[in-house]
């Protein structure tokens, strides 16, 4: 009997095909067991007698790999494609699949909400409240801002339509592989990052980790922005450097920041100790709508994998390619 490993959690809570899905197929599964994100370790000590993969973002490296010598298929809930050693995986006949349009909705409308919250200082006059403190605050629209993307993919695409849509006065974007048509839209304009940096009053970051964009976003890029600027990051851990935004933040180089995804996670760091700071716990794709496509999707591949069948979410070569590069960090 087959046997699969569900690596990420939540799964199957908000919407039960998935399980019923994998019922059906007649193999035997196993949901994360220690209830938590695994370290490597982790997935060392349990991965030995699994045939498949259900994961997460978890580090699944050559080393975890190894000890899973009868792994056939990884398939990835979610899109990002950082925490898996691809070369390892083709070395070793693996092959990698995953989910990359279902969250995007989701990681989008969350971070519309960021922008809100951190233009109107909704986090801090609602800590302040409970502190007994009642003060109002002045903010500022939304659409009286410029807003700076920088990628816009996926994700990134969705948030710009929802501030076209809202009249934001200016959309600065940059892409390293994207370049839209902006005949006769003066709203949105193609810049470089350091233009962003210094004429945005919000940035949001939308790219994958890899070697260009880990610590993309140190002192010397927030020493640029604007003192009453927002830096949003729903991406990736570790494209901001987490320490230097500590201490921005500290010495208000930067007016806030909102940040969902962290380079270690769970994340108990020095930034839960500054209100200007708005922290949520990778969540960006948690609605249970988003969540449970990726789920079913996952799923799916899973299926059509055990049947031979032609895949869907294959991860395309181009990604091994970036990683032979060293592009993927």
């Amino acid at each position: 009997m087959t046997k699969v490993l569900i690596t990420t959690i939540p799964f199957g809570d908000k919407n039960k095909i998935p399980l019923e899905l994998l019922d059906n197929a007649g193999v035997e599964y196993c949901i994360n067991p220690l209830n938590k994100k695994l370290t490597e370790d982790d997935l060392i000590s349990l991965i030995s007698d699994f045939d498949i993969i259900i994961a997460g973002t978890e580090k699944i490296s050559d080393k975890v790999m190894a000890k899973g010598s009868k792994v056939k298929f990884i398939s990835r809930v979610g899109i990002g494609l950082d925490g898996v050693d691809l070369l390892a995986a083709k070395r070793r006949g693996i092959i990698v699949s995953y989910t990359p349009d279902a969250p995007a909705p989701a990681v989008a409308d969350l971070t519309m909400g960021l922008m809100y919250s951190l233009l109107r200082k909704v986090h801090e006059a609602n800590i302040q409240l409970h502190r007994g403190n009642w003060h109002r605050h002045f903010g500022k629209r939304l659409a009286d801002c410029t807003i700076g993307l920088i990628g816009v993919g996926r994700v990134g695409m969705m948030v710009l339509k929802n501030l076209q849509a809202l009249g934001c006065k200016k959309i600065l974007y940059y892409d390293n592989k994207v370049r839209l048509n902006e005949e006769n839209n003066q709203q949105v304009v193609f810049s470089n990052k350091d233009e962003i940096y210094k004429m945005s009053d919000i940035i949001s970051l939308h790219v994958p980790l890899d070697i260009e964009t880990k610590n993309m976003i140190t002192f010397k890029e927030i020493m640029l922005m604007k003192k009453n600027a927002f830096l949003i990051n729903t991406a990736r851990g570790g494209i901001i450097n987490e320490r230097d935004l500590y201490i921005s933040l500290q010495e208000r180089l930067i007016a806030g920041a909102a940040i969902d995804v962290f380079e270690d996670e769970p994340y108990n760091g020095e930034l839960t100790k500054h209100d200007n700071c708005i922290l949520t716990s990778h969540m960006g794709s948690m609605t249970a709508d988003c969540r449970a496509s990726m789920e079913i999707e996952a799923t799916e591949e899973v299926i059509r994998f055990l049947k031979g069948a032609e895949l869907k979410g294959k991860v395309p070569e181009d990604e091994y390619e970036l990683q032979r590069k060293g592009f993927i960090a």
